[in-house]
């Protein structure tokens, strides 16, 4: 009985052993994703002063938590704090520095892998520089598509942005009660391959579902906000102070 115990014993050791010493899956895209801080706000119940997309963080497509021992210090980014504090703004906490270790714990430590981000003051330097290449705000405004009370067509939207990017992005909204008659634009991923160059973002959920330890969408109350955005059904931009009473149709 006792050698029984042991061989299970054993075993179980080298499986353990096995899976802790597997090779993790490398990631093959960065997903580049901001978010428009009103609707946030309208969610979260804060308040915000933004008129621009803001920085939610810089995401390896496969991948979290690759190194927990590698712990978040904010004074190996005082020089950027300033900047992030404007782009990369914690909306619910901004005088905290939370929001940007998490990032860094859960998604830096995974995008480390490539050496252009294999610190964390290469890592949020590396995500500032490509917001302010993409310039998202701007482009939108090119298209004058703005924070307004009128409804937007999804695929006006989308349509800006890949001719000025090249690529499609993912555009994610958040269902309103009214869900048949509009929702609300809430983030904009674009993504790049590992030499920072611009590709398509898949919008599938099957492919989503299949990443390891991939990006969810935002979790409210117990309940998924953020989805990807139904081509048939009008998108309100909420502008600063905006309500989620029903926009007009633009």
């Amino acid at each position: 009985m006792k050698s029984h115990v042991i061989i299970i014993l054993c075993l179980g050791f080298v499986f353990l052993t096995l899976v802790h010493s597997a090779p993790r899956k490398e990631w093959t895209k960065l997903i580049l994703t901001h978010h428009w801080p009103q609707t946030f706000c309208n969610m979260e119940n804060c308040t915000t002063n933004f008129t621009y997309w803001t920085l939610h963080g810089l995401w390896p497509n496969t991948g979290a938590e690759c190194n927990t021992s590698w712990h978040f210090n904010a004074s190996l980014i005082e020089d950027l704090l300033p900047e992030m504090k404007t782009f990369w703004a914690d909306l619910l906490r901004p005088k905290s520095t939370t929001f940007w270790k998490h990032e860094w714990m859960k998604h830096g430590t995974c995008a480390a892998q490539e050496e252009a981000m294999d610190s964390q003051h290469k890592y949020f330097s590396k995500a500032l520089e490509l917001y302010h290449k993409l310039d998202l705000d701007g482009v939108l405004k090119k298209s004058n598509i703005v924070p307004s009370e009128n409804y937007y067509k999804l695929t006006d939207v989308e349509e800006s942005i890949i001719n000025s990017y090249g690529v499609p992005p993912k555009i994610q909204c958040v269902s309103h009660k009214k869900a048949s008659e509009f929702q609300v634009l809430g983030q904009i991923e674009i993504c790049f391959d590992k030499q920072f160059q611009l590709v398509d973002c898949e919008k599938s959920t099957k492919e989503l579902q299949s990443r390891d330890g991939e990006i969810r969408p935002f979790i409210f109350n117990n309940h998924p906000v953020y989805a990807v955005c139904d081509v048939s059904v009008p998108v309100y931009y909420p502008p600063l102070g905006g309500s989620l009473q029903t926009p007009r149709f633009l």
